[in-house]
């Protein structure tokens, strides 16, 4: 009989984790410590149809500690690479999302499927085309790191949490092997800046 309620205990501690994987913004909660258990194992329980609320409330209670452990390690690895990282700022820059291709020699360029995302300076900006979004008055931010950023999970859900719990819109984000390009309005770039360095560097 303890067996069998070892293995059904088991089970639910499974079916929790498996219902939650798909729900980040809870995953996101109860990695901080700020949702209630009582409420949201009755919530599961509903939701997995089980009569079992200690075993749901077990299971959530061991899930969050175990999210919490994770979290403080990623979170600690990220600002290890990140107080190793420095910190560019480059004004003067323009977003165009074409469909042809432009004549920009010093500009980034992106190929999608059908379209081209070019960062070039705004000095450089072509007097007539037909691009599909434009962005004028942009200001660059490059943070250069170690090479082992490529093997650093949550090193861009990071940053990009940062500004965004700033208010802050990235026009365009572009990862690559040790460079991190954030493009932000030139309104937003005196704050995203605030934000970044304190983090880096």
């Amino acid at each position: 009989m303890s067996q069998l309620i070892h293995y059904c205990t088991m089970t639910i501690a499974q079916n929790v984790r498996n219902h939650l994987r798909n729900k980040p913004y809870l995953l996101e909660a109860l990695e901080k410590g700020i949702v209630n258990l009582s409420e949201l194992s009755r919530q599961i329980q509903k939701e997995l149809k089980t009569s079992n609320t200690s075993a749901v409330k077990a299971a959530l209670r061991r899930y969050a500690e175990e999210l919490q452990r994770h979290k403080q390690k990623r979170e600690e690895k990220v600002l290890h690479v990140l107080k190793r990282s420095s910190i560019a700022v480059y004004d003067r820059k323009s977003v165009m999302i074409t469909a042809k291709e432009l004549e920009a020699k010093n500009a980034m360029k992106v190929d999608l499927l059908d379209k081209r995302v070019y960062l070039l300076d705004r000095s450089e900006l072509p007097e007539r085309t037909n691009a599909l979004v434009k962005h004028e008055n942009c200001t660059m931010i490059v943070i250069h790191s170690p090479e082992e950023l490529e093997a650093t999970p949550g090193v861009v859900a990071f940053l990009t949490t940062l500004l965004s719990e700033q208010n802050v819109n990235m026009i365009e984000f572009i990862s690559c092997w040790t460079e991190t390009i954030i493009v932000v309005e030139k309104r937003d770039s005196l704050k995203a800046y605030e934000v970044l360095s304190n983090m880096v560097g």
